[in-house]
């Protein structure tokens, strides 16, 4: 199959709400890219969305609800580009950031990039225990990969496709986000940060984070810091 630049990956789980702006600005982008959107077994009107735009995307459907990393798994799977970066399908992150983020690396000056969201502070309207989460967990990637970065969970991670597929990813919810990092970091490449828009979503709106998941972080990040993969 023929190769492109940009492979987005939208893992997708009940998001009728935003799902159709969201794949308006992903198809407005101007790069040389495919979509791939996967269905994590929406119950809602998404599938309905998606089929819709057959002709736009690469739709993928998970016969049962696995989870964030899961979905993005399948997504690499089937990656045809140079570049792979992660896109949710809520509104928090804006899809205009993405040419940013990825041309560092089909420059070839990068092999990962992050989009922070703290480049300039913490946002005032991210609830508390998020804050606190995101700030533990820089601390930690310090402390544990003596690597200084502002944004471990930002959704916006962009590689290397090959970079990814030699990770052998294990994740199945937001795992995926301190196990991407810490297996970065220990093949030794160099997390890009680059400043990015964000509005955060609060669990009312559909947030689908739960603390089990900021347990799941940590022990991830320590996991693979001394883990074989």
């Amino acid at each position: 199959m023929n190769s492109v630049d940009v492979s987005i990956i939208l893992p997708v789980y009940n998001e009728e709400a935003t799902l159709g702006r969201v794949l308006d600005k992903l198809s407005a982008l101007p790069l040389d890219k495919e979509i791939i959107v996967v269905d994590d077994a929406s119950t809602d009107k998404s599938s309905e969305i998606m089929h819709g735009r057959q002709r736009e995307v690469v739709h993928i459907t998970q016969a049962k609800n696995q989870g964030k990393g899961a979905a993005i798994r399948a997504g690499i799977a089937v990656a045809r580009g140079k570049v792979t970066v992660i896109q949710d399908a809520d509104m928090e992150y804006d899809p205009d950031d993405i040419p940013r983020l990825v041309q560092p690396i089909l420059d070839g000056k990068a092999d990962v990039v992050y989009g922070s969201r703290f480049t300039h502070g913490m946002h005032p309207k991210m609830a508390l225990p998020n804050k606190i989460v995101n700030v533990l967990l820089t601390w930690f990637v310090r402390a544990l990969y003596f690597t200084k970065i502002s944004d471990e969970a930002t959704c916006y991670k962009a590689f290397r496709t090959d970079v990814l597929r030699v990770m052998n990813l294990q994740c199945n919810r937001f795992e995926f986000c301190p196990e991407v990092t810490g297996k970065a970091l220990r093949m030794g490449y160099e997390i890009k940060e680059l400043p990015i828009s964000y509005e955060p979503r609060s669990k009312s709106a559909g947030k689908k984070i739960r603390w089990t998941d900021g347990v799941e972080a940590f022990w991830t990040l320590l996991r693979h810091r001394f883990s074989k993969f």
